[in-house]
């Protein structure tokens, strides 16, 4: 095990994160604030064209001649159950940040809109905007990632390692190695660090919903440890388990109560109105979405350009530094599928359902805003953990809905970390599809000390830089990896 010097290097550089954030989080943060403020200043327009490029290769290989390819044998038939394939990789996506955003981001874009222009305009550029950063974007850099590594471990036999597609087409030279170990490293980095946002993402607003469940009772440090207590006992038995049983099951738990408590908000509300956004919503989205991918707010003021690089650009390299472990997962749960179907439903089942919950969510919290009530855009303002809560306190049903959210919320957070102990089990491992369970309760408990450091900071904005400072190397890794794979398709005899 310690002589894999991928494993040591990735051990070494996350413990060291993590006991930084511990002894000194506002330092971590105040260094990553200053990275990522040169990054965005220097290379916003490069995350713009990545990603779009991005967009338009997924795009392609969809509908080419190449989406018959099946990633293992030409007979393979796939390891799981189309429904739990899906949930599972929605799980991995962004589950809680769904829960967590489901109000608040909508109505935060729409407290600037409106500077700039009538209020019901302003509403429909906020969802707008909101669709596009949880919509296609970011599940074509998932897909796409997780392409690469399914195709050369399925159809080349490579481990599951983000360097296997470097050595495969290059050869094994002394510059594919040594690169090699640099990716491996940066995404077992990336990785740890993405996940653990969400755990302090996942804490933060659970702690907050317990808080106004009990009537509005100022929560304290005791909770938070508390919760964080239930999360690390809560990740320890799947970690043991094979992937249905444990990752398989908890998904399907969290996804089916997010649909009914989306379905429950949809009808309780004024259905009418939320039915008139999600129309409203989809055409705006579906005809903007690709010329939106290459603005950059060039000519506005800096209030328009800090706002650009605190939300578009930091959800861009957000799922940048997603992409090694959501791609690595669904990479691990998609064997047997077509190149087509992979993609089809990894990029669009996942951002029609963003649509649909931000339309209701976001739908309803316009209603009540645009009718002269303030309590959401107060909400978002002093306490955007809360805000999801505050939606839900104005309908019927309340507290059931609100532990709804905590609970889905709290299995979200728990499936993320299953997922990415597992992925970085593989990563150290040498690519092994099934690693040992000491090596996966290991990186489970090191992504739980990088999560407290997260928590530590008190503080969501400093968790979103923190990920996005992680996430910088991969700016240049992706386009690497995505080159391999055109050349090695370029080989395949299609009949």
């Amino acid at each position: 095990m310690w002589t894999n010097p991928t494993l040591v290097a990735g051990l070494a550089l996350t413990l060291a994160v993590a006991i930084w954030g511990l002894v000194d989080a506002p330092a971590l943060g105040l260094f990553a604030a200053r990275v990522v403020e040169f990054a965005f200043l220097t290379r916003g327009w490069f995350v713009m064209v990545l990603m779009s490029a991005i967009v338009i290769m997924a795009l392609y290989l969809m509908f080419s001649r190449y989406g018959r390819l099946r990633l293992g044998r030409n007979d393979e038939k796939p390891e799981f159950s189309r429904v739990t394939w899906i949930t599972m990789m929605f799980a991995a996506g962004m589950g809680v940040g769904l829960l967590y955003w489901s109000v608040a981001e909508p109505l935060s874009h729409f407290a600037l809109a409106s500077d700039y222009g009538p209020e019901p305009e302003a509403a429909r550029r906020a969802l707008l905007i909101t669709n596009f950063h949880w919509g296609i974007h970011a599940w074509a850099m998932f897909g796409l990632t997780g392409l690469v590594i399914a195709y050369f471990s399925f159809r080349r036999g490579a481990p599951q390692l983000l360097s296997a597609p470097l050595a495969i087409t290059y050869g094994n030279r002394p510059w594919t190695r040594y690169v090699g170990v640099l990716v491996n490293v940066a995404a077992i980095y990336a990785v740890a660090i993405g996940v653990a946002g969400s755990i302090g993402m996942g804490i933060f607003q659970v702690r907050d919903g317990i808080g106004i469940m009990l009537g509005g009772v100022a929560t304290g440090p005791w909770l938070t440890a508390i919760l964080f207590a239930a999360l690390c006992v809560g990740f320890l038995l799947p970690l043991t388990v094979d992937l249905n049983r444990g990752m398989g099951r908890l998904s399907n738990a969290a996804f089916s109560i997010a649909l009914a408590l989306l379905l429950f908000v949809a009808i309780s509300g004024p259905t009418y109105y939320v039915m008139n956004v999600l129309v409203d919503a989809f055409g705006a989205y579906v005809g903007d979405v690709i010329p939106r991918g290459f603005r950059t707010y060039t000519f506005f003021d800096d209030k328009v350009r800090g706002w650009f690089a605190d939300w578009t650009l930091t959800y861009m390299v957000w799922w940048i530094s997603w992409a090694p472990f959501v791609g690595v997962f669904i990479a691990r749960i998609s064997r047997g599928r077509t190149i087509r179907e992979y993609l089809c439903a990894v990029i669009f089942l996942p951002s029609l359902f963003s649509v649909l919950w931000y339309g209701v969510f976001g739908g309803l919290g316009f209603y009540e805003t645009l009718e002269g009530k303030r309590v959401l855009i107060e909400a978002v303002k002093t306490n955007i953990d809360s805000a999801t809560f505050v939606l839900l306190d104005i309908l019927p049903l309340a507290w059931l809905t609100q532990a709804a959210v905590i609970v889905s919320g709290f299995l979200f957070v728990i499936t993320s970390v299953v997922s990415a102990a597992l992925v970085l089990a593989m990563f150290t491992d040498r690519g092994n599809p099934e690693p040992s369970t000491r090596i996966k309760l290991t990186w489970g408990g090191i992504v739980a000390a990088l999560g407290l450091a997260m928590i530590l900071t008190g503080n969501i904005e400093v968790v979103r830089t923190i990920i996005v400072m992680a996430a910088l190397p991969f700016l240049l890794i992706l386009p690497l990896l995505y080159v391999t794979l055109l050349k090695a398709l370029k080989s395949e005899k299609l009949e």
